[in-house]
C-alpha cells in the first residue's frame, strides 16, 4: 500500500489536508434512520463532530441564491420531506421551515451548517452542479467559506466547478468526484461523456487536489496512477466494513454510512 500523501499542496490549509487522511468521513453526516438525525440535517452533522468523524454535505441554490444543504433536486424525492417541487424553485426562508424525515430538522444553510461544526472536524462541501450551470452557487459557497475558519474542502461530480475553484478559491482544498457511470438514464450524458468521467480524464480540466471515488469504480487503474503522483484517493459510499476492506489498499480515507468506521 502507497504511504499516504505527506506535505499539503502549495497554498492549502494544512489542517484540513491533515483531516482529509486521518478521519472517517461520514456521508451527509452521521444520520439515523431510527433516530431524530436525517441526513444532511444539523443534528446529523453535530453527530459526526461530536464523535470526531469528518463530514460530507451536500449544497444547492435557493431561490433566492443561498447554498442550502439538500440532495436531491426535488423535495419529495425519496419522501424525505412532504413538500413538493425542486429545491432552486424555493427561498431559503421557506425551506427552513420544511421539515426532515418528520422530524423536528429542517434544511439548513451552509452558513449554519458550519456554525454548528464549528471548526471541530473537516467538512467536505459537495456542489450540485449540473454542466453548464457553474458561477452561481461557486461563488455563494466561496462566500461562505471565506467567513469561516475550519478546516474545509469542496467536492463536485462537475470538473468545471472544481477548476472555478482553481482559478478563484485555489487556497481551498478541492476534490472530483467520479463513479462508474452506468445509468445512463440517471445522468443523461453522452456515452462517450460518461465512460471519460469515469477514467478520469478530466482531472487536467478540474485541478483537483484528491479525489472522490465511487465503490462501482474502485479498484481503478486511472485512480492508481494518479495516486502514485500523489493525488489522495477517498472512496465512497461505503456500508461495511466488508467493502471497506475490499478497496482500502487503494484509498486513503472513506465517506462511510450505515456503520461505524
Amino acid at each position: 500500500m502507497r504511504p499516504a500523501p505527506g506535505r499539503p499542496p502549495e497554498g492549502v490549509d494544512a489542517h484540513a489536508w491533515a483531516a482529509l487522511l486521518s478521519a472517517p468521513v461520514a456521508h451527509r453526516g452521521l444520520w439515523s434512520p431510527d433516530k431524530d438525525r436525517p441526513e444532511n440535517s444539523l443534528a446529523a452533522f453535530e453527530a459526526a463532530a461530536s464523535r470526531g468523524y469528518g463530514m460530507e454535505l451536500d449544497v444547492q441554490l435557493s431561490a433566492d441564491g443561498e447554498a442550502v444543504v439538500f440532495h436531491d433536486d426535488r423535495l419529495n424525492d425519496r419522501e424525505l420531506t412532504t413538500a413538493s417541487g425542486r429545491v432552486a424553485e424555493h427561498l431559503a426562508a421557506d425551506l427552513a421551515e420544511i421539515h426532515l424525515a418528520g422530524t423536528r430538522e429542517t434544511i439548513p444553510t451552509l452558513a449554519e451548517a458550519l456554525e454548528c461544526v464549528g471548526g471541530r472536524t473537516l467538512v467536505i462541501v459537495e456542489l450540485k452542479v449540473l454542466n453548464g450551470e457553474t458561477g452561481g452557487l461557486e461563488r455563494r459557497v466561496a462566500e461562505v467559506l471565506d467567513a469561516y475558519a475550519g478546516p474545509v474542502a469542496v467536492i463536485s461530480f462537475n470538473p468545471q466547478t472544481v477548476a472555478w475553484f482553481a482559478d478563484h478559491r485555489p487556497g481551498v482544498l478541492r476534490g472530483l468526484d467520479s463513479m462508474a457511470y452506468h445509468d445512463a438514464a440517471h445522468w443523461t450524458l453522452p456515452a462517450e461523456e460518461r465512460r471519460a468521467l469515469a477514467e478520469l480524464e478530466h482531472v487536467a480540466l478540474a485541478r483537483p487536489h484528491f479525489l472522490g471515488l465511487g465503490m462501482d469504480m474502485l479498484p481503478s487503474a486511472s485512480a492508481e496512477a494518479l495516486r502514485a503522483k500523489g493525488m489522495p484517493v477517498v472512496a465512497w459510499t461505503v456500508r461495511s466494513p466488508a467493502q471497506w476492506a475490499r478497496v482500502k489498499a487503494g484509498c486513503d480515507n472513506l465517506m462511510f454510512e450505515g456503520f461505524k468506521a
